[in-house]
């Protein structure tokens, strides 16, 4: 049955419009990305049939284009729509950032970072320098590869906190494994970031270690002075 024969209230784009969006399970909100089914298969269950597949929305999410455009239903228009939705998201959560909402609103810097690292193959080293009022100045990858004392120069992440006259800053790192628990190396290298910072006058406010489905924070474990 296609989805126009269904009863109003159950179809996705009502249901999101009545209800809200968080009303719509997976399968649904993928449905009105791909818009229209196959003959014998309406939208709702190609779209669950392509996230059995690939294992979770998430998962299809990040296939890179050959492999997303290989599922029936989603070619390079459909692409281009999820990666345009995935960026509005990562640029929504950067200006709440942009505008100042850090400390108001710790959860935003979470989130960003989370967003931005969770599902990197590689280990990246973020850095968010701050104002006096803990406001964003500026904010960017600063090294990628392995994160330790050896691999991430203290002078280097002290040189760009001055460049960017910032009062305070905030960094995090991402572990690939998907486990978020803190490395021995990460430990000494927050340490040794605290302390080269604080000599210069610049508090490091915390570092999130960004797992697949936890962030650990080292300001919230009360290791950081």
């Amino acid at each position: 049955m296609s989805i126009k024969e269904w009863p109003q209230s159950e179809r996705p784009r009502e249901k999101l419009l009545n209800k809200g969006p968080e009303t719509l399970a997976d399968a649904e909100l993928l449905a009105i990305f791909i818009r229209t089914g196959l003959p014998g298969k309406s939208a709702i269950e190609l779209a669950r049939d392509i996230l059995i597949d690939s294992g979770s929305l998430r998962a299809l999410l990040n296939l890179p284009q050959n492999q997303l455009c290989l599922y029936k239903g989603i070619g390079e228009a459909k692409y281009v729509q999820f990666q345009a939705g995935l960026e509005l998201g990562r640029r929504y959560l950067l200006e709440k950032l942009d505008h100042g909402e850090v400390i108001n609103s710790p959860q935003a810097s979470r989130d960003y970072l989370t967003m931005c690292l969770r599902d990197k193959p590689y280990e990246s080293f973020y850095a968010l320098y701050l104002d006096t009022k803990h406001r964003v100045i500026h904010h960017h990858e600063l090294f990628r590869g392995t994160i330790d004392n050896a691999s991430v120069p203290i002078r280097e992440v002290v040189k760009e906190a001055l460049k960017h006259n910032a009062a305070a800053m905030i960094v995090a790192h991402n572990h690939p494994s998907g486990v978020a628990e803190p490395s021995a190396a990460d430990k000494s290298l927050t340490e040794a970031l605290s302390l080269a910072l604080g000599m210069v006058g610049i508090k490091l406010l915390d570092h999130f270690v960004v797992g697949d489905g936890e962030v650990v924070s080292f300001a919230e474990m009360g290791a950081l002075r």
